[in-house]
């Protein structure tokens, strides 16, 4: 889902005009941005929670030059979906029957390939 499709649903549910909605949605997020900003952790009851994780310094590599570079510390939103979102993602719909078995999400397998002679298996 877009912003605008966020925008669009607010209108017609909430019987607005799409500059209104666009002004909700807009407000929201940027009170998200900014309670993060201030180090808040914000808490959706039923939906989840958003907070900021701090990132270490660490040495990285430049993958065009291969050299190293220092990466500095950072803080990273993250988000923490709340048990009732789980369960509702995870609800089956009305009328599903259980007599067809569900597809898995994982791809197929992908079968071992063959070493080569004087190869070190590792892909280098």
């Amino acid at each position: 889902m877009t912003k605008a499709a966020l925008v669009e649903e607010v209108s017609r549910v909430a019987d607005l005009t799409k500059k209104h909605s666009e002004v909700i949605v807009d407000t929201v997020f940027q009170s998200i941005i900014t309670a993060l900003r201030r180090g808040e952790k914000i808490e959706l009851r039923g939906f989840g929670s958003f907070r900021l994780r701090q990132r270490e310094p660490r040495k990285g590599r430049n993958p065009k030059t291969g050299d190293r570079v220092d990466v500095p510390p950072k803080k990273v939103p993250y988000f923490k979906p709340g048990k009732e979102l789980k369960e509702l993602i995870n609800r089956k719909p009305v009328g599903d029957t259980p007599s067809e078995p569900v597809p898995s999400a994982s791809p197929e397998p992908i079968p071992p390939t063959t070493s080569v002679p004087g190869s070190s298996g590792t892909g280098y």
